[in-house]
């Protein structure tokens, strides 16, 4: 069956204080599905009710129970109409306990799954209790589900577990005000585990108060958006989707998603919380700890005209950066190098690479500044892509053999094994190159081993790579991302800086959780100079209540690292 197309539909809309009300409402968007030949239809976070609490106890005497009115309601017209539902209902456990819970109902009118969220947004900390149990995947003739809800959708653990585990189809309830959904999460959580992605958010609200940001959307694993609602009306998008394309993993030209995962490198991720170095950054900042700033470059610029050239012109760049203040520099992906050149003879570009290596650590130390540069290195018959961080007296600071290879690299490159972080007079840095960036582990697991700041010598393989996996990993990790490009890469964008951006009163929704980021023109020799503070990465709010770092729960995490459930 789920190698045929099937109708899947998303309904967005605005509950009231009416819990009958809502739950007629709820009827109606199910009959208009099923009208227009939905299978199933994904309602909203909380679809049962408007959340005005004023305590955990209000809260739990107004929510629902899973025999209640309000559920009762809609399994009876899920039965009658025989269509699938997902709704977003906010249910009782012991009092005065709370949780945020996705059920899923089959066309016969049978609960087969509840699932409870386990990231929470916020000011939802003071009211629900955040679910822990293992994520699952439901295998219906619809296909192979998996349920998520909002929050749970800005942080990679539980898509990435949820596809990991077979889910096609990711059915996602959200109750967002954030412009971050339908630009960020919701694609990208489809690009990197290429899965399908159904959200259907709230939308709309008090005239005079911040509205819920509509943006339903149904992604299809390569990113495409498929059916989009908009950001201001009640309505129902839909589209016919086959879910068994979810079970091809593969991005032409750069590599299968999950094939090239390393999970022997991702054991942080499964260490207790307190026993990992970000665990001294979890919270706010302390507010005795003084601005740490740090001015730094990206050095945009590669292959023009021939090699000597080229790193003519990046030594240049490296005194002229020197010469506005940056401590730290961050050159492109192989740039000294032709595209796809280092394949054709990788021997030969190490031997070039290490007389380039030479030349940076002289202008490093001439001119007081630290340097990052990725080139080509070999050990014996072997050839790895490497990124080097040289301190301002030449000398090397960090090596990292990159760990996830493209289909490109493979065909020379042998893959490192260490994620390091290397803990310098500069800050603690972390190095990522290229596409590593569409790996969310990647810089989870150098978020979680203390990083401050991840440099990353790139060549984006399209706008995607810059403008939403970039931007997610500084969001989901509250670290800065400094990504050097190449002037000729595929994606025709410039250079990109994000920074952290710490959590302060008064901070727009938008602010909280969408990073402020300074770019280049893409194809010029320019430099963005930018002040980073490195206490913005010591606090790792997103907003009052969630810490998008400590609220991460190892003990279920086994399948990140090749584990299996028991």
């Amino acid at each position: 069956m789920t190698d045929t197309p099937v109708r899947f539909a998303a309904a967005q809309f605005f509950s009231g204080t009416d819990v009958t009300a809502n739950a007629a409402r709820c009827v109606d968007l199910l009959t208009e599905a099923t009208a227009a030949g939905a299978r199933l239809l994904v309602l909203t976070e909380n679809a049962n009710r408007v959340r005005d609490y004023v305590s955990r106890q209000q809260c739990w005497e107004l929510s629902e129970d899973l025999d209640g009115e309000f559920v009762t309601t809609l399994r009876a017209a899920c039965a009658r109409l025989g269509i699938w539902c997902v709704a977003g209902v906010d249910v009782r456990a012991e009092a005065p306990d709370v949780h945020i819970s996705s059920l899923l109902i089959d066309d016969r009118g049978e609960l087969r799954h509840v699932h409870r969220k386990h990231v929470l947004w916020d000011y939802e900390y003071t009211l629900f209790v955040p679910g822990d149990e293992p994520l699952t995947v439901v295998h219906t003739e619809l296909g192979r589900l998996g349920l998520l809800m909002c929050a749970d959708g800005i942080v990679p653990d539980v898509p990435r577990l949820l596809a990991l585990q077979g889910a096609e189809v990711l059915l996602n309830s959200l109750n967002s005000r954030g412009p971050d959904e339908m630009r960020v999460h919701v694609p990208l959580r489809a690009m990197e585990n290429r899965v399908w992605h159904v959200s259907a958010n709230t939308v709309g609200g008090p005239a005079d108060a911040w509205p819920w940001m509509g943006g339903s959307q149904i992604v299809a694993p390569d990113g495409t958006v498929v059916a989009a609602a908009d950001e201001e009306t009640e309505q129902i998008i839909w589209a016919d989707i086959t879910p068994a394309v979810a079970r091809d993993k593969t991005v032409p030209g750069l590599a299968d998603v999950f094939a090239w995962r390393r999970p022997d490198l991702y054991a942080d991720l499964l260490a207790d919380l307190a026993d990992v170095p970000v665990a001294a950054m979890y919270g706010p900042a302390p507010a005795d700890m003084a601005p740490m700033p740090l001015d730094v470059a990206t050095l945009q610029v590669s292959w023009f005209h021939n090699r000597d050239w080229t790193v003519t012109r990046a030594l240049s760049q490296v005194k002229y950066a020197a010469g506005r203040g940056a401590k730290l520099g961050v050159l492109p992906e192989l740039f000294c190098f032709r595209p796809g050149e280092v394949a054709t003879d990788p021997a030969a570009a190490a031997r070039f690479s290490a007389q380039v290596l030479a030349r940076l650590g002289e202008a490093a130390a001439e001119h007081g500044i630290w340097l990052v540069a990725h080139l080509v290195e070999s050990d014996g018959e072997r050839f790895y892509s490497t990124a080097w961080l040289l301190d301002d007296t030449g000398a090397g600071a960090l090596r990292y053999r990159r760990t996830h290879l493209s289909d490109d690299d493979r065909s020379w490159a042998t893959p490192g094994d260490d994620l390091p972080v290397a803990d310098t007079t500069i800050g603690r840095i972390g190095l990522m190159i290229g596409t590593e960036v569409w790996v969310p582990e990647v810089a989870r697991v150098l978020a979680v081993r203390g990083a401050e700041i991840i440099a990353h010598p790139c060549s984006w393989d399209r706008p995607e790579a810059a403008h939403i996996a970039a931007t997610e990993r500084t969001e989901e990790n509250r670290v800065h991302l400094v990504s050097a490009a190449r002037l000729d890469n595929p994606a025709g964008v410039g250079s990109q800086i994000l920074r952290a951006d710490e959590f302060g009163p008064y901070q727009p929704i938008a602010l909280m959780r969408y990073p402020s980021a300074v770019w280049s023109r893409h194809g010029f020799e320019e430099q963005l100079l930018v002040r980073l503070d490195r206490r913005e990465a010591h606090s790792k709010m997103m907003g009052h209540h969630l810490d998008p770092v400590a609220s991460r729960q190892p003990a279920i995490y086994g399948p990140l690292a090749g584990l299996s459930l028991k």
